[in-house]
């Protein structure tokens, strides 16, 4: 059953900063303690990624996954083509300029391949959101 989860943070600093750190996928275990490794495989024309490997660990699971980044001018999505425990992934970041910054959306859905307990689902989901928020606010305000 996919389950869905979205936080909202606003982060002083502008969109293209915010798209920046996001593109920086090689340094994403710097900020988010559950990326173990991050490999970008390719990139689109203007050098930000378009599909990159990881491997993530959430509460003792570990996941290794292939995702397909799409970018826009305020917005970055990835979906899962290959992973070891989802059998899928979507996340989208939306950027919207402010007056101090840029207010961030990010939405989140996957599909575990295994049964977990929904309270563990619920932990592990807000720790995704956590790290997807704010780790991604003290790595572009440093």
């Amino acid at each position: 059953m996919a389950v869905s989860g979205s936080k909202s943070i606003d982060i002083e600093a502008p969109p293209a900063a915010v798209l920046d750190a996001i593109a920086d996928v090689e340094g994403m275990p710097s900020w988010s303690s559950i990326h173990k490794s991050a490999d970008v495989i390719n990139r689109h024309e203007d050098g930000r990624p378009r599909q990159a490997r990881m491997s993530v660990t959430l509460m003792g699971i570990t996941d290794d996954q292939l995702v397909e980044y799409t970018w826009a001018d305020n917005s970055v999505v990835w979906e899962m083509i290959e992973s070891s425990q989802q059998k899928m992934q979507r996340a989208e970041y939306r950027l919207t300029e402010t007056e101090t910054g840029t207010h961030v959306d990010f939405e989140m859905t996957i599909d575990l391949k295994i049964p977990v307990p929904g309270l563990l689902v619920k932990r592990g989901q807000k720790t995704v959101l956590e790290m997807a928020t704010k780790g991604l606010r003290d790595q572009v305000v440093g």
